[in-house]
């Protein structure tokens, strides 16, 4: 299979939330392993992990990828944890590409493994890919991730090039006083190997303990870091529910910034995430979820997962980084004792 169907699904009315928001969006996690141990994300020296036994087979996480489409959700994206650690991923992959009317599938990866799975991946039916890259110093990445794999990240995003994947995505999260510097060679990395990067704000959630305010690099510093050495970056103007805010240079370098903890879009946010074990979370900062994977394995049927998944969304109002924003006293989503008893609310078990 080399693309996706161009066949649609019947035309229907969107399934929208109390805030008008529609379902169109869902971001897969296949496992909450990962093989890196970045200082934003997974700082801490232990973690709890799913069980495997409750982890969802290839047909289940299809089962319930056909009930969202059935609902609407055009987009969807494979995370982790590291996805390219869950085995015979490929297989995952052709099995979502064949759902009729889906337009996009996608998928974030850290990039150590992508060299060796790069080309079944995109035989199997994979649309786009985003690599997590910080930092392109190999002392750094070792700081940053703990882990000396810099090289096998670089080695796989050539391969993405030569196997033919077109519209590659590289995100870059920002800490003040750790990688700041580096904006600019980022950008002229990303151009030189046919990439759109994306700057992102340090979010304080999941395993983000160690979060502080001070940490955060924003947008409208960031932005003003650029201009001050490339000159004025224009915005681009389009109509997307996407994360990222783009902007062009002068010399048509384009860019993004994902802005959520300093100018939150939730008011336009068509995403929600399914863990490896079949939970639905509606907020990347929700404290609970909804356990699809239960249900299924209790006997419903597709149709009456979409039952749960349409009566769900259609009471949805969550705003977590709206009402983040609004705390004075702001810290970390939750301390680790408190994500070791809840693994759900680690970031790499709903995934980014």
């Amino acid at each position: 299979m080399t693309a996706l169907p161009t066949r649609s699904a019947p035309a229907a009315d969107p399934l929208l939330d109390r805030l008008g928001r529609p379902l169109g969006n869902l971001r897969i996690s296949v496992t909450d392993r990962c093989n890196l141990r970045c200082a934003y994300c997974m700082p801490e020296e232990e973690y709890s992990w799913l069980p495997m036994a409750s982890v969802m087979t290839f047909e289940e996480l299809t089962v319930l990828a056909r009930a969202f489409r059935s609902l609407g959700v055009r987009r969807l994206r494979l995370t982790g944890g590291e996805p390219l650690l869950r085995r015979d991923l490929d297989k995952l992959v052709g099995m979502l590409a064949a759902i009729e009317g889906l337009e996009d599938l996608a998928m974030t990866t850290n990039g150590v493994l992508l060299s060796a799975q790069a080309a079944a991946l995109k035989r199997a039916g994979l649309s786009r890919l985003t690599v997590s890259l910080d930092t392109l110093r190999p002392e750094r990445f070792r700081e940053l991730a703990r882990r000396d794999e810099l090289a096998a990240v670089l080695a796989g995003i050539e391969e993405t090039r030569r196997v033919g994947f077109s519209a590659l995505k590289l995100d870059m999260v920002m800490l003040r006083g750790v990688n700041d510097d580096e904006f600019l060679p980022m950008l002229d990395y990303a151009t030189s190997v046919g990439a759109e990067l994306r700057f992102i704000e340090y979010m304080d959630v999941g395993g983000a303990t160690r979060w502080r305010r001070a940490d955060v690099v924003s947008r409208q510093e960031l932005l003003a870091r650029v201009e001050a050495v490339r000159g004025r970056a224009e915005p681009v103007v389009e109509s997307s529910s996407a994360p990222a805010d783009r902007y062009r240079l002068a010399d048509g370098t384009v860019f993004g910034v994902i802005s959520s903890t300093t100018q939150p879009f939730c008011g336009s946010c068509d995403r929600s995430r399914l863990t490896a074990d079949g939970r639905w979370f509606l907020c990347l900062y929700a404290r609970q979820g909804l356990d699809l994977g239960r249900a299924l394995r209790a006997g419903a049927g597709e149709s009456e997962v979409a039952a749960l998944i349409r009566e769900r969304w259609g009471v949805r109002d969550d705003r977590g980084a709206v009402d983040r924003l609004a705390e004075h006293e702001r810290t970390a989503l939750a301390p680790a004792d408190e994500l070791r008893r809840n693994p759900h609310l680690e970031m790499h078990t709903r995934g980014g």
